[in-house]
């Protein structure tokens, strides 16, 4: 008996991580394509989890339509298809369609079947997003049905993330045919634990999330598999602190006046840099590693912050360094740092993609004699040739630019080394305190003073040449200009606009006579630095961008932060790149282009004309929008959830940390016999950053 239950899980482990492929209705062109959405096994596919579901479970009367909502209807044609050919390449092909309530007007774009599809005074399915313009009911490229296939169409759909080449019914399909076999995952809660905290079984959980009994039963699959993602980050993350917490280290610091260091600059700590230099100063004076998030609006003053923290260390007769996301930054901070440590005897040096192999080899031989300091870099610091004599702190700008293992990599060529890490991304504290449970956090809340906050606008199109004239205007006066669109190149289906698109027109139509360039992601570093450095020597007069100069040079003579389409930006992104302005003596402006007639889009923007305070603006950001795509980029460091979202699911976020305290309290090593599969899957998912934790 024991034999059999030994095989049928080892078949079970094999079913689930059989190659994809193999699958019926899948093959090598197909799996190719589905291991673009991260599904290489039956395992992936299965946890390939629906991003929302569509309700098709009722037949809605036209007049009972809401703006936004999906709807499922049954409408008669009233009128022929109307073809109204906009551009090239863009036809909208219209009609409406009516019931015993009232009408609604149909359109699709570049469906030239519809024109045979739809027959007039024929009758027939549809289901689509309801958009209200001007008290009209409109839908855009409803699906048609025939209304035989009602009962065919009625019911809950599952909606997933796409790739191109691969369809919704093609992955409703897969997923069918792998459940037809008895396919099941491993329960890691015992049914004790799974009772406690009302939790369903993994498989019941796996089946509904796919195929919905009913809308209750999707909400008890969710948050049974939101629970397990984020207890078990929780329970890595407290691991992982209370192993720092009881790691003690060799390089315990005395208590150093950072006064010569001080005395130099031009200006004095604000209360907030004081109170956080003092968090850090009693961390590196007690006998724990420290892990610590200085978070803080652009331009509080991290980086002085950094400065003191790493003049402390160097006083204590270590080494330290810094990590920046870019060459430009890494420059920046280099150029602004340096003046102050060499009057202090102390030794900097910089490592970034730009420094040369004979030049790398110098700085690393210097590092090792101890004959530097500290070392400000970029991805180059992690590089296996650059050895430190003794590092003892570790500072990383801008940290959610960076993978754990980058961090790691950087803070392993030290013994138990020190760490900060920065970030200007604005987080609602009560939010920061659960996504860094491993890290002890600083904020610094309050602006030095004398900087003057930056006007924003709110406008729409009809403003377009007072913008240009305002353009003119400053460029005129020896100011620059930013302009960040959303969009790199054109794109048909998304009326946005593009960096190509406003290069072209300001470069040729409007800015003829000015120096106009253009910078994106797509670029390579080294172009992408090269126009930068341009920009901060004011070589270039407009820089048309997408959000790549969110965290970038400072350039203290930029003072127009134009961004197309700010409707389609998070508060904190739009927040961020307007701290691209005003970090000069000039008086800067943020202007908010967006043609978005929707009130919550307008309210949104409008919070950025009232308020300059970062923090502010997050936790507006959290309540109007949601959650959203609220960071704008995920925070690295975190995994990527199959279903979890941080800012949705915060109710059982704290659950799961409240249950992920109580099982470390009972059994803080995981020693337990009830704990060990619970145990298994946090060594699967974590193990490489729990390496050194107690085993």
């Amino acid at each position: 008996m024991f034999c059999s239950i030994i095989l049928m899980v080892i078949n079970l482990m094999v079913d689930l991580e059989k190659n994809i492929q193999y699958i019926k209705g899948v093959g090598p062109a197909k799996a190719t394509l589905l291991n673009k959405l991260g599904i290489y096994n039956i395992k992936d596919m299965v946890e390939h989890f629906p991003r929302t579901y569509e309700d098709r479970t009722k037949l809605i009367d036209i007049i009972d339509f809401m703006d936004g909502e999906y709807v499922l209807f049954v409408g008669k044609i009233q009128t022929d298809v109307k073809v109204q050919r906009i551009r090239k390449n863009l036809a909208i092909y219209s009609t409406f369609a009516c019931d015993d309530t009232g009408n609604v007007k149909l359109t699709w774009f570049n469906q030239k079947y519809i024109k045979d599809r739809l027959k007039v005074g024929i009758s027939y399915l549809f289901y689509g997003k309801v958009q209200i313009e001007y008290g009209r009911r409109v839908i855009d490229n409803p699906q048609i049905y025939n209304l035989a296939e009602l009962d065919k169409v009625k019911g809950i759909y599952p909606v997933y993330t796409l790739t191109s080449g691969i369809t919704q019914n093609y992955l409703f399909n897969l997923i069918n045919t792998i459940y037809e076999d008895e396919v099941k995952e491993e329960e890691i809660f015992s049914d004790e634990f799974r009772k406690k905290y009302n939790l369903a079984d993994i498989n019941y959980a796996l089946k509904n999330v796919h195929f919905p009994e009913n809308f209750s039963a999707i909400d008890r699959a969710r948050n049974r598999i939101i629970f397990e993602e984020l207890f078990l980050l929780q329970l890595a993350l407290m691991t992982l602190k209370n192993n720092s917490l009881g790691m003690k280290k060799e390089n315990v610091y005395s208590s150093v006046d950072e006064e010569d260091f001080l005395k130099l600059l031009p200006f004095d700590l604000t209360g907030a840099q004081k109170r956080v230099v003092e968090e850090i100063k009693k961390d590196l004076t007690s006998d724990k590693v420290m892990n610590r998030l200085v978070q803080g609006d652009v331009g509080c003053g991290k980086t002085m912050v950094a400065a003191i923290s790493m003049y402390i260390a160097v006083k204590n007769g270590y080494q330290a360094t810094m990590m920046a996301p870019t060459t430009i930054l890494a420059n920046q901070h280099y150029n602004e740092l340096k003046p102050y440590f060499e009057k202090l005897g102390i030794n900097v040096e910089i490592i970034t993609s730009s420094t040369t192999k004979k030049n790398k080899e110098i700085i690393s031989n210097k590092l090792k004699n101890k004959e530097i300091d500290i070392l400000i870099g970029t991805h180059s610091l992690i590089e296996d040739n650059i050895e430190f004599n003794n590092l003892s702190l570790v500072i990383t700008d801008e940290q959610h630019r960076f993978g754990v293992k980058q961090r790691m990599k950087l803070t392993n060529k030290g013994k138990n080394v020190d760490t900060i890490v920065m970030t200007a991304t604005p987080i609602p504290r009560s939010l920061a305190i659960v996504l860094y449970g491993d890290l002890d956090i600083s904020i610094i809340d309050e602006m030095p003073p004398g900087r003057t906050p930056v006007k924003t606008y709110v406008v729409d199109k009809t403003f377009e040449l007072r913008i240009n004239n305002f353009i003119r205007k400053n460029v005129e006066a020896g100011r620059q200009i930013y302009v960040v669109c959303p969009l790199v190149e054109n794109n048909e289906t998304l009326d946005l606009k593009s960096v190509e698109e406003i290069y072209e027109k300001y470069k040729n139509e409007y800015f003829k006579d000015l120096s106009v360039e253009f910078l994106h992601g797509k670029m390579k570093n080294k172009e992408k630095d090269e126009i930068m450095q341009r920009f901060k020597e004011n070589k270039i007069n407009i820089l048309i961008s997408t959000t790549v100069i969110e965290v970038g040079i400072s350039v203290s003579n930029a003072t127009v932060m134009i961004i197309e389409n700010a409707d389609r930006f998070g508060l904190a992104a739009l927040h961020q790149l307007r701290g691209r302005v005003g970090r000069g003596s000039y008086e800067s402006y943020c202007i908010l282009k967006s043609d978005n007639k929707s009130q919550k889009a307008r309210e949104r923007l409008k919070v950025m004309e009232k308020s300059n305070n970062g923090f502010e603006i997050a936790e507006t950001d959290l309540e109007i929008r949601g959650p959203g795509d609220f960071f704008g980029i995920r925070q690295s460091g975190l995994p990527e959830f199959k279903l979890a979202n941080l800012l949705k699911d915060m109710k059982i976020l704290k659950e799961a940390q409240q249950a992920a305290k109580e099982l470390l309290k009972e059994d803080k090593y995981l020693k337990l016999a009830k704990n060990q599969k619970i145990r298994n899957a946090l060594f699967d998912k974590f193990g490489e950053q729990l390496t050194n934790v107690a085993t």
